[in-house]
């Protein structure tokens, strides 16, 4: 396999934290480590000590050392009990950094929103103060440990703060960005039952506000049958009402939010609850193909420690640092980012379109004014970039990024093409790294490392102590073997245990639909992550192909078909029977398309005026992302299915991505896989040329 080109290589690798933490190891285990390769060997092959040192050199702040990193010979499921034992705090650890010096008077937060002329900054004393409000007064208002608190928030301080605040009474955190419709919401909130949830009056996107009360209301009104006691509502706009009265007249408490902080009584401290490192910190929602989006729990000090390694090690963030990352508080890089504080760096948090005010440079503009190090993004802003040659560099723009020394992409595979364009839009000096993880493990298996050059299209590596691997995609469950030969194309695998592995699924039978996500398809012993992936024998680095399974995340946006298929069934069951929903990614493409394909009731007929309605009722109700790009009629064989009937959508989306069909299922009506391959060859073939 050729090794392609290097776009960077870090100038002073020995500077870094990865060079660091490569010589405590060294000289605590005697070891010659010299490169990445070897410190990554280390790691996966002792994942113990590993942890260990992890947890002390990333600087865990902790009431209590634990007894034990991890039980002997612990399996990958169940889930194992790292650092059994210690306590601690998610949010004392982000307001307090260990290892990190911090002066109160120093901005941690800036809040940007498309109106460049509203920044608001926070300081550290000002952020542990609204913290001690909020947790306060929601003590008050009878949050304790466990319980649920939701925001229906855009991405800023008020919305940080109430992160926070849960956590640091041990409560459980879920973020949903209000782009969302009200069925998206209320098929993730009703499974949690949240007590406590935080609204925004209204939002601010693409030069509109937005009023956010008629959806509150409607969620309001449905959460108040599963134990919603109150709403406190953010007025982020002034002159948008905030409901409190019509919420109220539906028997949930209601307050403005400056109001519920004040209602805090001053001579209360802060205080953070001391915690097993296995309490349960937030929930995020994977969809699968079938049911209900899935409300994964993820733990504190998994969560913490998976985070500092990756943004102090591998990311080199500092008291000096400053993050921006481009992200909904729906997404795993919203919290990602958020553990930014913990290393002492400050946070940019942005809520708004990429593109406004000032089109193209709406972004790069805030780069520069604020002096961010570390932009993270989708793969599909940098690819608008490239396909509108904007390069925000350009002398003619006036900017001065010079501060930037990294970006962060994720969310699909970044081009190659963009790669290279990456390096001439901005500065030469960054470390653009191609990521990769995902909400089910709240953190990343691909990251970035400054001790390895970037290669275009590749992801640097693997992160320490993840020790992945490809399987052969046609494999055997009870014969898992590994892709022969070695660089080809096969399903992402873990094969030892992690920290950050989910706690559970929310919910009855949480156990069992934790082990059917990632264990059933390779059994127990090794974690199924279900991307697939292309390991480069030369460099260790990784290639992403896509997911394998039939989750769907165009722009980055993670969602499964099911969520379609509970539009379909619940406004147009007269006129479909029945639909196959899938995500194409062709070599070419810059970006997932979502393809819906619809088999009508017998006795009506498809049409664009159908169409048009499906996609629209489907913004309506779930968001703008979920919006097929593709809507068809199927053909005369119907969906594909397997002999016991079960949707075949991997294979439909492998015919439309131009990739190998491999399929154990035997399929039922196979003609109707070739009705698709004859479809997906026609599209091509109506291409541009």
């Amino acid at each position: 396999m050729t090794v392609t080109n290097e776009l960077w290589r870090h100038p002073d690798p020995q500077s870094t934290q990865m060079w660091k933490f490569l010589e405590h190891v060294n000289s605590k285990y005697g070891l010659q480590l010299n490169d990445y390769p070897s410190l990554y060997k280390w790691s996966v092959d002792n994942v113990t000590a590993f942890w260990e040192e992890a947890w002390h050199f990333t600087g865990i702040r902790h009431s209590k050392l634990f007894d034990e990193v991890l039980p002997e010979n612990a399996p990958m499921f169940p889930r194992p009990d790292f650092f059994a034992g210690a306590r601690l705090n998610f949010a004392e650890n982000l307001l307090f950094p260990g290892n990190a010096q911090v002066n109160g008077s120093d901005v941690a937060v800036i809040t940007a929103t498309e109106n460049d002329e509203h920044l608001t900054e926070t300081t550290w004393d000002e952020l542990r103060e609204q913290v001690r409000q909020c947790s306060n007064a929601l003590r008050a208002a009878g949050v304790k440990e466990s319980s649920v608190v939701a925001g229906f928030v855009a991405n800023h301080v008020q919305a940080l703060v109430a992160l926070l605040s849960a956590a640091s009474l041990g409560a459980i955190w879920t973020g949903i960005s209000p782009d969302n419709g009200v069925s998206a919401v209320l098929d993730r909130l009703v499974q949690i039952k949240p007590k406590v949830l935080f609204s925004d009056n209204a939002t601010l996107y693409n030069g509109k506000e937005w009023s956010g009360k008629a959806k509150t209301l409607e969620v309001v009104e449905a959460l108040q049958k599963h134990g919603l006691e109150l709403v406190v509502v953010v007025k982020g706009l002034q002159n948008f009402e905030t409901g409190l009265d019509e919420i109220r007249a539906k028997g949930v408490k209601a307050e403005e939010y400056d109001e519920f902080l004040h209602s805090s009584p001053k001579e209360e401290p802060l205080v953070f609850a001391q915690l097993p490192p296995s309490h349960p910190l937030y929930v995020l929602y994977s969809s699968g193909t079938t049911g209900l989006p899935k409300a994964i729990v993820h733990t504190a000090a998994g969560t913490l420690l998976q985070h500092k390694k990756e943004l102090l090690i591998h990311s080199n963030l500092s008291p000096r640092s400053r993050m921006l990352y481009y992200t909904t508080t729906s997404w795993m890089m919203h919290h990602w980012s958020v553990s930014s504080l913990s290393c002492g760096a400050s946070l940019v948090l942005y809520s708004g379109s990429p593109f406004r005010p000032h089109g193209y440079l709406s972004l790069p503009r805030l780069l520069s004014s604020l002096k961010v190090t570390h932009f993270g993004t989708s793969a599909a802003y940098l690819t608008t970039l490239e396909a509108n040659n904007v390069r925000p560099i350009d002398p003619v723009h006036n900017l001065d990024l010079s501060s930037l020394e990294a970006i962060y992409s994720t969310a699909a595979p970044l081009p190659p093409s963009t790669f290279a364009f990456v390096y001439t839009a901005f500065p030469s000096t960054i470390n653009l790294a191609s990521i990769t993880g995902g909400t089910d493990i709240i953190s990343l298996f691909g990251a970035p490392c400054p001790l390895l050059p970037v290669r275009a299209g590749e992801v640097q590596c693997a992160g320490l102590g993840m020790a992945i691997s490809v399987i052969d995609s046609a494999s055997d469950a009870s014969d898992p073997r590994p892709v022969d030969p070695v660089g080809s194309e096969g399903d992402l695998v873990c094969l030892k245990p992690f920290p950050c592995q989910p706690l559970t699924f929310f919910g009855p039978g949480g156990d069992d639909k934790y082990r059917a996500a990632y264990f059933e398809r390779f059994g127990t012993t090794m974690w199924h992550h279900g991307d697939f992936v292309r390991m480069n024998p030369s460099t260790g680095a990784l290639v992403m192909l896509g997911r394998s399974d039939g989750v769907l995340k165009p722009a980055g946006v993670r969602f499964g078909s099911a969520e379609i298929y509970n539009v379909l069934t619940r406004f147009f069951a007269s006129e479909v029977e029945d639909a196959v929903c899938v995500g194409r990614r062709r070599e070419f493409d810059r970006d997932e398309t979502v393809c819906l394909f619809v088999v009508m009731v017998p006795g009506k007929s498809f049409s664009s005026e159908l169409r048009d309605r499906i996609k629209n009722v489907i913004k309506r109700e779930l968001s703008p992302r979920h919006v097929p790009g593709v809507v068809e009629e199927c053909g005369p064989a119907g969906i594909p299915r397997t002999g016991n009937g079960k949707k075949i959508e991997v294979a439909v989306k492998q015919i439309l991505s131009g990739l190998k069909v491999k399929t154990n299922a035997s399929v039922a009506n196979p003609e109707a896989l070739e009705w698709f391959r004859t479809w997906a060859k026609a599209a091509e073939e109506q291409l541009p040329k």
